[in-house]
């Protein structure tokens, strides 16, 4: 009895000592997310005042509080300026935010379940079926639904919800799906998507260019719509991996000692798969495949902030839509007189990010 009083006296003096630190660690990184809640906010307004017409950023700031409920602006701004901010601008940088977030998210959720900091969210076939099907929307000539509805998003879903269910029925061993055979089978259908996307390029004729420019990634021709359809997907998909963060947490000690920690590890990677592959799917399915956002943002995250789930997935949902609408910024004001494709311009940051993160990675991880 005495040693057991002992050992309890020794826990609470540990505890004790530990947990000042531990509320500092939390309060920190509240106030950090705070910080870049904050930095995004004036990110979105400072994008909103770039363009191919100069508009000052009070008059941008004002444009859009007078669009806010309750709140009404007598402003000297003409009619032209408040379309191009708020109908034009605005939705562009709101959706950039949430492919940003929802790229960024899906990239950490694959991270935690295959246990690599160089999986992301095209792993398992959801970029690859997505650029099929927008081929083949762009190719077929489809105009049963009339004109002005734009089959391209719609086909591009289709693609990569198809890609996705192919690949995990070729993974299914009986009630179980193995990392290694979900990986090794979303390489194998992206090989064979690709080959198939490849040879209809040859056939595309006058849509090539369109096509093309589809596959780099861009934000150029957003509006409210897509942001309506985008944003409950976001939300949605986002709160269903938040809700696991603790169990991602378990899963970085492996398969078998998350088991035995209560964890239903098989309906769990059921349930992240399919809540990351939607968000990636809607993401893509408007503004094309953007690709490194998925790797850089998480794996830069964890670097900072550490591994911790709980604050990796929120760090990593504000970061990526900074470092997107960032992206989007760059694309169209680094050549006045034409827009770069976004998906070029995460491309060209991912990818040295990529190679230095391959030549140490038995070091950080």
């Amino acid at each position: 009895m005495a040693v057991l009083n002992a050992d309890t006296a020794l826990i609470r003096q540990r505890f004790q000592k530990a947990a000042p630190a531990v509320i500092a660690a939390w309060r920190g990184r509240l106030i950090t997310m705070a910080g870049l809640l904050v930095a995004l906010v004036l990110l979105i307004i400072f994008s909103t005042t770039l363009g191919s017409v100069s508009i000052p950023f009070a008059t941008t700031f004002g444009i859009l509080l007078d669009h806010l409920p309750f709140i009404d602006i007598q402003g000297d701004w003409s009619a032209a300026s408040d379309t191009i901010v708020f109908q034009i601008r605005l939705p562009r940088v709101i959706l950039a935010g949430l492919v940003g977030i929802a790229l960024a998210l899906a990239g950490a959720t694959y991270q935690g379940l295959f246990r690599n900091p160089l999986a992301d969210p095209y792993l398992i076939g959801v970029a690859q079926g997505a650029a099929l099907g927008a081929v083949i929307g762009f190719i077929l000539p489809i105009t049963i639904f009339g004109p002005n509805l734009n089959l391209i998003p719609i086909f591009a879903s289709i693609g990569a919800a198809a890609g996705v269910l192919i690949v995990f029925r070729l993974a299914r061993v009986g009630n179980m799906v193995p990392v290694t055979t979900l990986i090794l089978a979303g390489v194998a259908i992206g090989a064979l998507f690709s080959a198939v996307v490849s040879y209809l390029l040859t056939i595309a004729g006058d849509k090539l260019q369109g096509i093309i420019f589809w596959l780099m990634g861009s934000f150029a021709l957003s509006d409210w719509t897509e942001v309506r359809i985008t944003l409950p997907v976001v939300l949605l998909g986002a709160g269903v991996i938040f809700v696991y963060a603790r169990s991602l947490n378990l899963m970085q000690l492996g398969e078998d000692q998350a088991k035995q920690l209560g964890i239903d590890v098989e309906k769990l990677k059921i349930i992240l798969l399919a809540a990351a592959t939607l968000i990636t799917a809607v993401a893509v399915s408007f503004v094309g495949i953007i690709g490194f956002v998925g790797i850089i943002v998480p794996h830069a995250v964890r670097l900072i902030w550490g591994a911790d789930y709980r604050f990796l997935l929120p760090f990593s949902a504000l970061v990526g839509a900074i470092f997107l609408i960032t992206a989007d910024i760059l694309s169209r004001t680094l050549i006045p007189t034409s827009e770069i494709p976004v998906g070029a311009i995460t491309a060209l940051a991912g990818a040295p990010f990529f190679l230095v993160l391959l030549r140490r990675r038995r070091v950080l991880f």
